[in-house]
């Protein structure tokens, strides 16, 4: 599956409706974000998703990693999230 990319111009509200179709379909979902900005909005997010799921008694967690991209051909560093449906 391929990364969802998040920017800091990405819509939390958006990306959150994206996150939680990925993860009803898959199980888990990936998001990657490069910089302070991007990843704050990949965190709203991730928290406005929680608040998608817990209707339906479900949860959400997610594990960060880093992850080596290259970007305009320069490597750059990248924040991976793995976010998956936590068992309760």
């Amino acid at each position: 599956m391929d990364s969802l990319k998040v920017s800091s111009r990405s819509n939390p509200n958006l990306v959150a409706g994206v996150l939680v179709a990925v993860i009803r379909e898959k199980g888990y979902a990936e998001m990657q974000a490069v910089g302070a900005r991007a990843l704050n909005q990949a965190v709203k997010a991730i928290a406005i998703a929680r608040g998608f799921v817990a209707p339906s008694g479900q949860d959400l967690s997610c594990r960060p990693a880093f992850a080596g991209i290259e970007i305009g051909g320069e490597e750059r560093t990248a924040l991976k999230l793995l976010v998956e449906k936590k068992n309760k």
